[in-house]
């Protein structure tokens, strides 16, 4: 990797006027002097294309149908030339220096694949509401039960997203979760301490919108790449088909009822592990365990 690489930054959208201008601005205001960005609307109504219109000289854009966002995110990689890239959703931003930080620790770690920095979370006014509770030092066991990199905060070679086949175009919800398990057979993720980005949450992103199919998708791709789905997962589906909450701005609700309900139903999802399977939900039984199996609702954080 040469001292100055171009970084590929893509960002998939659809009706995300509210957000994408203050998105768009975070990546142009970086201090890194090589960036190529490319937004790949997916048909905007909204004047999403009319706000991109105005960094036209600046920012590469398309606006047509897509197949998702890891459709969108795909097809703009295939028209990038960079030998890093990222993604940052049509909501998030980067935080200043963020692009830099990331190729210095790529340069100072050429065998790395990912590097990856702290995250933070933002309301819809750029309120911070916490520290996305992220793995560091890295550890790929943690994959097995919960995806734990804030995903604006993660920049990769491009030759490591290429030799994976890029996402997954099928997973609406998902995609990062198992890219990130997919990259980390063979290639090294590097942890860096700097707060690289900030994830906004607001109840029209995907992963408090569309709770069901973050779970649904989610438990799929464990049982998938594992063969396991941990009790957390399990738990807080259960509780999210019981009430509805988004287990963020409403925060999970605890039942007994719903804890005795998880046995039976890991246990189908689980029968290959049955007994792994009782052990970790026997583990969990006593209330001040419970208390803590409140499912990470931001794993794994993707948006449109």
């Amino acid at each position: 990797m040469g001292e100055q690489p171009l970084v590929t930054i893509v960002t998939p959208c659809l009706n995300a006027a509210p957000f994408i201008a203050r998105t768009v601005e975070s990546v142009l205001n970086q201090d890194y002097p090589h960036i190529e960005y490319i937004v790949m609307d997916g048909g905007s109504r909204d004047g999403t294309v009319e706000t991109l219109e105005a960094w036209k000289d600046r920012v590469e854009y398309v606006s047509a149908p897509d197949g998702g966002a890891a459709d969108a995110i795909n097809r703009g990689f295939q028209r990038s030339h960079g030998t890093v890239f990222g993604w940052l959703n049509a909501d998030d931003t980067y935080r200043p220096g963020a692009i830099g930080a990331a190729v210095r620790s790529l340069a100072a770690m050429p065998e790395a694949a990912v590097v990856y920095g702290q995250g933070i979370w933002t309301d819809a006014e750029d309120r911070v509401l916490g520290t996305y509770p992220t793995v560091s030092p890295y550890n790929a066991d943690h994959w097995e039960r919960e995806c734990f990199i804030c995903q604006p905060a993660a920049f990769m070679t491009r030759s490591a997203f290429e030799s994976v086949g890029m996402l997954d175009p099928g997973l609406q919800s998902a995609f990062d979760y198992d890219l990130w398990i997919r990259l980390s057979r063979g290639n090294l993720f590097v942890a860096i301490q700097e707060i690289l980005a900030a994830s906004r949450m607001h109840p029209g992103n995907k992963s408090l919108g569309q709770r069901r199919q973050v779970f649904e998708e989610s438990i799929r791709l464990l049982r998938r790449h594992f063969g396991f789905v941990p009790v957390s997962w399990i738990y807080g589906y259960l509780s999210y088909l019981r009430d509805g909450r988004d287990q963020y701005f409403q925060p999970l609700h605890h039942s007994a009822l719903t804890y005795l309900t998880s046995l039976p139903v890991g246990s189908c999802y689980n029968y290959k592990h049955v007994w792994r399977y009782w052990r970790e939900w026997a583990s969990n039984v006593t209330p001040r365990n419970l208390k803590h199996l409140s499912h990470d609702p931001t794993a794994p954080i993707v948006k449109d």
